[in-house]
């Protein structure tokens, strides 16, 4: 069993105009999240974000804590949301267990000792992604089932945007400190996610972008909403959003992603919304 963690830092929007493609996917892109019986995790200093992936195959997984965040275990001073990805699983937090499906999700409050990830049948393992952000007070553990999610359909067939979100983690839906987490699933036939773009200047977010068809990609919009960038991503790929940057894509087929964010604002509509012709 092995636990990962690899290091991001901080930039100014000024630095990243200069930036050419390869240094803009070493900043920005998260390539790899899981590997058989690894827990990897990448740690951004954007608000000291943690996003990771557990692929427990051949025995359980153990969320350790890490040199980066010094602490006696990964929960002491953090929050973590979980979010089952792929076949079913169980998630153990301090001894009790909750069963997950897919789109089913636990948050585990700070304080919380012992966060272990298993599969239900190793012959088809589940798949994990979570996320954790610092936090300033201890909630409890809960499940979130799907009658606690929180879904609006957005977009339309005729602008290629017809998508449902999935609020699932958020502080109307279960006490939390500042970590969201949420799942976007576009409709066939539909490519772009979060159009009209927009940036949160109080908080940042991360995109995991997964059930990517074979041989597709999805192109990920970040920078300035006038001196855009663009990443192509893969399967099970992530891409660090700081808090001045857009964050849109369109893909090359339909695909759902993963939105994590934390900062000071836990208003989910807090955002500066910019429309095309604020981006010509």
């Amino acid at each position: 069993m092995k636990t990962m963690i690899e290091e991001r830092w901080g930039t100014h929007p000024d630095d990243v105009k200069c930036y050419d493609t390869d240094k803009l996917r070493k900043t920005f892109l998260v390539e790899k999240l899981f590997a058989p019986d690894e827990v990897l995790m990448v740690y951004t200093h954007n608000d000291r974000l943690i996003i990771g992936g557990a692929l427990p195959v051949t025995e359980s997984l153990k969320l350790e804590p890490v040199s980066l965040i010094r602490s006696e275990f990964f929960c002491e001073r953090r929050e973590v949301g979980i979010i089952c990805i792929e076949n079913e699983g169980i998630v153990s937090v301090d001894g009790k267990e909750f069963r997950l499906g897919y789109k089913d999700a636990v948050y585990v409050g700070r304080g919380s000792r012992e966060v272990i990830f298993g599969s239900k049948n190793p012959a088809n393992p589940a798949k994990f992604y979570f996320a954790s952000a610092p936090a300033h007070k201890e909630y409890p553990t809960a499940q979130i089932t799907p009658e606690m999610r929180r879904t609006r359909d957005l977009g339309a067939r005729e602008t290629s945007n017809e998508r449902l979100l999935n609020q699932i983690i958020l502080n109307e839906i279960v006490p939390c400190c500042q970590l969201q987490m949420g799942l976007t699933e576009l409709k066939p036939g539909s490519v772009w996610n979060t159009m009209p773009p927009h940036t949160h200047s109080r908080r940042m977010e991360a995109y995991f972008y997964f059930k990517i068809p074979e041989k597709q990609a999805v192109c990920h919009f970040m920078g300035e909403p006038r001196e855009s960038r663009h990443i192509f991503t893969g399967n099970e790929q992530a891409v660090i959003s700081p808090s001045w940057s857009i964050h849109s894509a369109a893909g090359t087929s339909n695909y759902t992603f993963i939105w994590a964010m934390c900062g000071e604002n836990l208003d989910y509509d807090d955002m500066d919304t910019f429309t095309a012709d604020k981006l010509l």
